[in-house]
Order: C-alpha cells, then structure tokens, then sequence
C-alpha cells in the first residue's frame, strides 16, 4: 500500500501543505506517524479526495499544472474486467475516467491510494504513473 507525507498529499488536493496539516489535525483524512513524519494512506487520501472534490473543497490555491493536460493525481476507483479495465483519478478538483487494458493497468501497479498522471490528448487519456 503506498502513503504519502503531508507535503506529498497536499500536492496531490491542490492544497498549500498548511491546508493539508488543518485538514488532518482536524479529522477530515487520517494520518499516523511514521518516525517524526505524519504519513496518509493511499486508500484513505483517495477517498478523501473523492469526498473533497464532491464538497466543492478547492483549498485556498487553484490547482494547476505547467504541463498542458498533464493531470497529476491519485487513483480512487479501479473496476477490472476480463479484458479491460476502467481507472478513476481525482486530480485536485477533476475526476478523469479512463478505459484501459486490463494488462496495462496491472502492469502500472494501478490501485486505489496510488499517484497517477492522466495525460489527455484529443479524445484519448494515457496514464502514467510516477
């Protein structure tokens, strides 16, 4: 299972890393301590992000990226079939579904809790990881 730090989950929200610290000493995402870094699950951030791009949480900077149509995020659903697979990112306040081979998905390691980036071309998202 992949976590992350607060710096790490605060890039991920579009949040400043302030935000994220009040988010967590206020209960809204868990966190545990891992020597003297606060540490968020993969699982926990994800569902965290669904539940903040719902409320309509932006924080207080808009997210954005210097590359065009680079979306950096977290992945927070995967539905695998036989063949295909279908994989859901929340990156900052954008939800981007993807229609993916069920190899591809499994040979990037795409869970949910894991850092993804979609990367979306005309009527085509490619998704990296790392």
């Amino acid at each position: 299972m992949e976590s992350y730090t607060i710096g790490q989950a605060a890039r991920l929200l579009g949040v400043s890393v302030d935000t994220a610290r009040r988010w967590a000493d206020a209960d809204r995402f868990p966190t545990r301590r891992e020597g003297t870094r606060r540490m968020v699950d993969g699982p926990d951030l994800a569902a965290f992000c669904v539940e903040a791009a719902q409320d309509g949480a932006e924080g207080e900077e808009a997210a954005s990226t210097s590359v065009r149509n680079s979306f950096p995020g977290i992945v927070t659903g995967v539905l695998l079939g036989t063949v295909d697979a279908q994989v859901e990112i929340q990156a900052g306040p954008h939800r981007i579904v993807s229609l993916l081979t069920r190899e591809a998905v499994e040979e990037l390691g795409l869970e949910v809790g894991v850092r993804a980036t979609a990367r979306v071309k005309s009527t085509s998202v490619f998704v990296d990881r790392g």
